[in-house]
C-alpha cells in the first residue's frame, strides 16, 4: 500500500515521524510536513501506512496519534543516496571509537581551484539551473526572492532551525515570525533561534546589492544568527580565538587564531571567484563549517550564506525542505572526518530539487476556489473586518482570534480557520480591503497600527 504514496511524500511522512520524540496527532503531522497535502489525504495515507505496519496508531478517534513502528525504515534509510554517499554515510555511522581522530586538513582548501576544481559536475549544475531559473532571471538581483519573501522567510528559518534540533513546528514558526506569538511550552532559545534566522534572511534579501562572500556579509550574518545565543555577548560576528570541539565527532578543528583568519579570508576569496552559483553555494556549505571560524552557529551561517548566489541570480532559493536532521548532521561529519563531500552533495541536490517543487507551487497557487473558505466566508469577512476597524495590532489580533474562534468556529476547524484569517490579514493592501466592508480611513488607521507592531 505504501508504494501508492508518491515517494517524496512518503519520505516526508517518515521524516516527520522519525524525528518526533513522541507520538503525533494528525494536526501535528500536518504542521510538520514539508510537502503539504489535504488533511483527508494525509489521514488516508496514515491509514495505509498503519496497515503496512510501517507506523502504529495509538488512542481512539479524536485522540488518535501515530508513531514510527519499531524496526520500520526511517527517513534516513529511505533517502535517495548515490553509491558514494551511501559509503560516506556508512563510515560516519560507525561508533565514534571506531573512527580515527583527525584534525583540519589544510590541503583540502588549498587544492580547490575556483572554476577548475568542481564539487558539482557541470552537467548537474546545468540541470539545476534549467529547473531553478525563475521567470525573473533577467530582472535586477533579488527580484525572485522578494516575490516569495514571506514564504521563504518562514520555510528557511524553520528548516535551518529544525536541522539544529529546534522543536518548533512550521505553523509555530510562521506565527512567531508573522505575529510575534511564541509557542507555548517551548524554550525561549528556540524562539530566539528562529527570530535570528528571520533577521539574517531579511538582511540578505533587503541588501542584495551590498552582500556577497566578504567579511561584512558573513560576519554580520553570524552576528544576526548568534544574537543572544552565545555566553560571550561580544562573540557574535567575531572570528574565534578559542578552541572548540565537535560533539559526537572525531574531528578536532583548528586552534591557531592566525591560521583561522587566513583560511577564512581564503574561503571568501575562492567563493567570490567561483562563477557557477550552485558551485558557490555548495563550496560554502562545505568549507565554512569545516573551518569553524566562529565559536558556534557555523552551520547556520553556511546554510543562509549558501543562498547568496541563488538570490543574486534570481534562482530558486535553497530552503532545506525535507532534509532529515540526522542525515544532514552526518553529511557534515563526513566532511569533518574524511573530507568526503559525497553525502552532503546528495543532500544538497535533493534539497534543491525539493525547493524547486515548493516554490513552483507557490507561484502557481491560484487554483480552484477553496471549499473551506466558501464554507466560512461570512465568518471570515466578519472577523477580518473587526480586526481592521478596531484597529488591532498583530499582538492584539492574536489575542482576539483565540477566543473568537472558540466561540464561533467548530473545534475541528478552528486551527485551519485561524490560519486563513492570518493569511488574509498579511495579504491586505490598498487594492483589496473593500471586500471586508472597510472604509479607506479605517484601513489607513489599521495599517499604521499594524506596521508599528
Amino acid at each position: 500500500m505504501a508504494r501508492e504514496v508518491p515517494l517524496t511524500e512518503h519520505n516526508d511522512l517518515l521524516r516527520v515521524l522519525s524525528e518526533a520524540k513522541h507520538a503525533l496527532s494528525v494536526s501535528e503531522i500536518h504542521d510538520l510536513l514539508a510537502i503539504k497535502v489535504a488533511r483527508r489525504t494525509l489521514q488516508s495515507r496514515l491509514k495505509m501506512l498503519v496497515e503496512d505496519m510501517i507506523i502504529t496508531r495509538e488512542g481512539q478517534v479524536r485522540s488518535t496519534k501515530y508513531r514510527l513502528a519499531e524496526g520500520a525504515p526511517n527517513a534516513e534509510e529511505t533517502f535517495p543516496l548515490s553509491d558514494a554517499g551511501s559509503a560516506g554515510l556508512e563510515r560516519v555511522s560507525q561508533n565514534i571509537a571506531a573512527r580515527n581522530p583527525t584534525g583540519y586538513n589544510q590541503t583540502f582548501l588549498e587544492e580547490y581551484a575556483p572554476n577548475n576544481t568542481r564539487y558539482l559536475s557541470s552537467e548537474l549544475t546545468d540541470e539545476l539551473a534549467k529547473l531553478g531559473t525563475a521567470d525573473t532571471h533577467e530582472q535586477e538581483a533579488g527580484t525572485y526572492a522578494k516575490q516569495i519573501f514571506q514564504r521563504l522567510l518562514v520555510d528557511l528559518a524553520w528548516n535551518s532551525s529544525r536541522l539544529e534540533g529546534n522543536t518548533y513546528s512550521l505553523l509555530d514558526t510562521r506565527r512567531l515570525i508573522d505575529f510575534g506569538e511564541a509557542a507555548e511550552g517551548k524554550d525561549q532559545r528556540e524562539a530566539q533561534m528562529i527570530l535570528n534566522h528571520k533577521d539574517a534572511i531579511e538582511f540578505l534579501v533587503r541588501n542584495v546589492d551590498d552582500t556577497g562572500f566578504n567579511r561584512y556579509t558573513i560576519q554580520n550574518l553570524h552576528a544576526l544568527l548568534a544574537n543572544n545565543l552565545l555566553p560571550d555577548p561580544a562573540a557574535p560576528g567575531r572570528l574565534r580565538t578559542i578552541a572548540v570541539g565537535i560533539e559526537g565527532s572525531a574531528f578536532h578543528p583548528l586552534e591557531n587564531p592566525h591560521v583561522i583568519v587566513n583560511n577564512f579570508d581564503a574561503i571568501l576569496e575562492k567563493a567570490t571567484a567561483i562563477i557557477d552559483p550552485f558551485e558557490q553555494a555548495f563550496f560554502v556549505l562545505v568549507h565554512l563549517p569545516y573551518l569553524q571560524p566562529f565559536e558556534d552557529v557555523n552551520k547556520r551561517v553556511a546554510r543562509i550564506a549558501a543562498n547568496i548566489p541563488l538570490i543574486r541570480t534570481n534562482l530558486v532559493p535553497l530552503s532545506f525542505d525535507g532534509v532529515p536532521q540526522g542525515l544532514y548532521t552526518k553529511s557534515v561529519l563526513a566532511i569533518y572526518e574524511n573530507n568526503d563531500i559525497s553525502l552532503l552533495r546528495d543532500v544538497f541536490v535533493f534539497a534543491y530539487r525539493r525547493s524547486i517543487q515548493t516554490y513552483a507551487a507557490v507561484r502557481q497557487s491560484l487554483g480552484e476556489p477553496d471549499p473551506f473558505r466558501i464554507k466560512y466566508r461570512v465568518e471570515l469577512s466578519d472577523v477580518v473586518s473587526q480586526i481592521v476597524t478596531a484597529p488591532m495590532s498583530r499582538e492584539g489580533a492574536v489575542a482576539f482570534l483565540k477566543p473568537w474562534c472558540a466561540e464561533n468556529i467548530p473545534q475541528e476547524d478552528r486551527e485551519e480557520f485561524r490560519t486563513i484569517v492570518e493569511d488574509e490579514l498579511l495579504a491586505l493592501h490598498e487594492g483589496n480591503f473593500a471586500r471586508y466592508s472597510v472604509r479607506p480611513s479605517e484601513f489607513q488607521a489599521w495599517q499604521t497600527v499594524w506596521k508599528l507592531s
